[in-house]
């Protein structure tokens, strides 16, 4: 098969790997630069051109869209799907997981654990906000950031009161959720591909930091889930129609929370942690569907 990783930067983990494992395996692949490609609208002859030529030929796309470019990055994949070329993210997922607010709309009504969580319309009343995920500690998140930019965690209320209004005096949108105190710092990573966990790390934040994600200096470990965590994964990677998914749990009191769910999860912590062939099951799944 002809099978295109739509990456920015051919140098990173996930994108070598998955052109090394789609290699081994004997397909053409081929690394382009989504950002570059350029649609051809017309009627009942959709096509997209790349670096002055027509792409053709491909039988399946693996998207690896930062989240800079979303909204472009979305419409290369559509356009390849109007092209009926498979992609093993469905950019319709992909536009549903990078809305945080969206997303966690669609967890809530697929009955998935969440943190308590609060969004508004630039409310004054930022006291009651607070209130209504149960007091400081509070953590509040930037809609829009990735590998835990744009996230605070306010220890007391004056502090999340000013954090709040200085949000809202910029414009920005925030949601503002609970903080799981019992979580200790540490999440978990469900790795899901095609309907099953194909690897978990536990996530744990580096001292004096509550943010577990590695691009801050997070370490991880091989984990393997309770019956509970891994049904939760599953479910919310198939309530945003997620062919690949990283899924991000806490660990509470109360069950296992769903954080968040992403749509391009990075390969090399999961690799390095449990020390499976992640990229190869993502080959697989795009074998068994294109």
């Amino acid at each position: 098969m002809k099978i295109v990783i739509l990456s920015q930067n051919p140098n990173l983990y996930s994108t070598k790997r998955l052109l090394e494992a789609g290699t081994a395996k004997g397909h053409e692949m081929e690394i382009i630069d989504h950002s570059k490609c350029d649609l051809i609208i017309e009627k009942k002859k959709p096509g997209l051109i790349y670096k002055g030529k027509e792409i053709v030929g491909v039988d399946s796309v693996i998207p690896r869209i930062g989240s800079s470019i979303t909204f472009y990055g979305t419409a290369v994949v559509r356009q390849f799907e109007m092209m009926k070329v498979f992609s093993a993210v469905e950019s319709q997922a992909l536009v549903r997981s990078r809305d945080k607010l969206r997303s966690l709309q669609i967890l809530s009504r697929a009955g998935l654990g969440l943190p308590k969580t609060v969004f508004s319309n630039y409310s004054k009343n930022v006291g009651a906000i607070i209130d209504n995920v149960g007091g400081a500690p509070t953590v509040i998140k930037l809609l829009e950031g990735t590998q835990g930019l744009g996230v605070v965690l306010a220890d007391n209320r004056n502090s999340a009161e000013s954090i709040l209004e200085a949000f809202n005096g910029l414009k920005a949108r925030v949601i503002v959720q609970e903080f799981i105190k019992e979580a200790k710092g540490a999440d978990l990573r469900a790795f899901v591909v095609d309907g099953v966990v194909v690897g978990a790390m536990k996530r744990q934040a580096k001292e004096g930091e509550f943010r577990s994600n590695l691009h801050r200096g997070g370490s991880a470990n091989i984990i393997e889930l309770s019956d509970e965590e891994e049904n939760a994964a599953l479910k919310a990677a198939k309530a945003l129609g997620l062919g690949v998914a990283g899924v991000d749990i806490l660990q509470s009191a109360r069950g296992p929370l769903i954080l968040e769910v992403n749509s391009s999860p990075g390969l090399e912590g999961i690799e390095a942690a449990t020390g499976k062939d992640v990229a190869g099951q993502i080959i697989k799944y795009v074998e068994r569907n294109a």
